[in-house]
């Protein structure tokens, strides 16, 4: 299923791999723990994810999904919660978006933050139909 910020753009554009990359913290699954996903090994990133990104020299929006590339992007940007950091989403953009992992278990989190979808998914959408 296509995520509902990617309105405007053709399920084709989503997988073309010429506009559009998906990139893993780490190129491998470790399982889940006591509160969801193992975190990659920290060897994992440093080793593969730099020279990714070099190799991708026209990024023009970043969207930073989950735990672990909130702390590898946004660094001490970010804040405690995952609420503060998405509550100051325009501090990253138009680079960078951090986004809530849109898992089932983050369902009850867009329950209790409806401003996320009012707010920032209209902006998301508008800079999507932007890019080309």
């Amino acid at each position: 299923m296509m995520p509902a910020a990617m309105a405007g753009r053709h399920r084709s554009q989503f997988y073309d791999p010429d506009i559009f990359a998906i990139l893993p913290m780490g190129f491998c699954y470790l399982g889940t723990g006591k509160s969801g996903d193992l975190p990659p090994w920290t060897e994992c990133a440093p080793a593969w994810r730099i020279p990714m990104l070099q190799a991708l020299p026209d990024i023009k929006l970043t969207l930073v999904l989950g735990r672990f590339a909130l702390d590898w992007h946004l660094e001490e940007r970010k804040s405690r919660t995952l609420t503060d950091t998405e509550r100051r989403w325009d501090i990253f953009w138009p680079d960078h978006l951090p986004l809530p992992h849109p898992s089932p278990r983050n369902i009850g989190w867009f329950k209790t933050n409806p401003w996320f979808e009012t707010d920032v998914v209209p902006v998301l959408q508008e800079r999507f139909g932007a890019l080309a």
